[in-house]
């Protein structure tokens, strides 16, 4: 979305009753079933296409529409179709695609985004929040506009982010409280959202490049990349996904990055303790598996292979 001098788009109702509910993945399914189990009559949901997760599966249907499959609601891949059902007002969570001013100009909509706005607007704020170490963050309800995740909020809950927690754990228990919050503030009635107020940071989407593990930096920032999950790194020349890890306090002799000693690891600043990895082209297997059968030279290392990122 980009930001526009348009005229203002129109509020949404005080406290809607019938509902157009746009989402895709998983994370979103908690706030879609609370809908429902707060009897808020959802009309429609509108998610992404099935997808096939292999070349020769079947195309699987995404975990929203799923679940508005099992409760008997219409299911449509069209935004458009957002416009037919009477609806007063659309909840948007997770939905991954753009929404444009037509479409805003005919059904006001709010958000339920996972993080504390301003901070980390965008497509990926649970990974960009654990990946810079953020000890806190949020979810909060705001108003949808054309621009990126600069809407007003209408309420926010702050969360504690555990320097253990995975994108995944962190992600599911944004999705639990954020459920709870939007059925509140939809209740309670939307009144006026707040202006944000603080420094705006972007979520970009993560890439492979951000998750492969870069053993000259400290052992912190590459235990930050394992808990996003999908890192990565090589090992004579063949990819070696890192599934667990965690830092391990350094009080032995300087090391290269990337040294192995035992299931060690060496980086610029600490080291990392691999507990689960996966060779390429294998399944998961716990570290001291891997090595048994790897042997590892001593003073051989992760992430020498020129290999560019996959």
């Amino acid at each position: 979305m980009t930001e526009t001098d348009s005229a203002p788009l129109p509020a949404p109702p005080a406290n809607p009753r019938r509902l157009v509910f746009l989402g895709t993945p998983a994370m979103a399914v908690p706030p879609l079933e609370a809908l429902f189990d707060a009897g808020f009559d959802v009309a429609l949901v509108v998610t992404g296409a099935d997808k096939r997760r292999g070349r020769r599966s079947e195309p699987t249907a995404t975990p929203v529409k799923l679940a508005a499959l099992a409760r008997g609601v219409p299911v449509s891949h069209d935004v458009q179709d957002a416009l037919s059902v009477g609806a007063d007002l659309g909840v948007v969570v997770a939905y991954g695609s753009i929404l444009r001013r037509p479409i805003l100009e005919a059904l006001p909509m709010v958000n339920l985004h996972f993080s504390l706005l301003p901070r980390w607007r965008g497509a990926a704020p649970v990974e960009r929040a654990i990946l810079a170490g953020d000890e806190r963050t949020g979810v909060c309800v705001m108003a949808v506009e054309e621009g990126l995740d600069t809407g007003g909020v209408y309420a926010c809950n702050e969360v504690a982010v555990r320097r253990t927690s995975t994108a995944d754990e962190l992600g599911t228990q944004l999705s639990q409280i954020g459920a709870g919050l939007l059925v509140t503030t939809l209740r309670e009635g939307l009144g006026t959202p707040e202006p944000q107020v603080g420094e705006a940071t972007y979520a970009a989407k993560i890439g492979p490049d951000d998750l492969r593990l870069d053993w000259t930096g400290s052992a912190a920032d590459a235990v930050r990349v394992v808990r996003v999950g999908g890192a990565w790194t090589t090992f004579r020349d063949k990819r070696l996904k890192v599934h667990a890890a965690r830092v391990w306090p350094d009080d032995g002799p300087a090391r290269a990055p990337g040294e192995i000693e035992g299931d060690r690891v060496a980086t610029s600043s600490g080291l990392v303790q691999l507990i689960e990895v996966q060779p390429e082209g294998r399944a998961r297997v716990p570290f001291a598996a891997w090595a048994n059968g790897a042997r590892p030279a001593p003073g051989e290392r992760l992430g020498e292979s020129p290999e560019t990122s996959p």
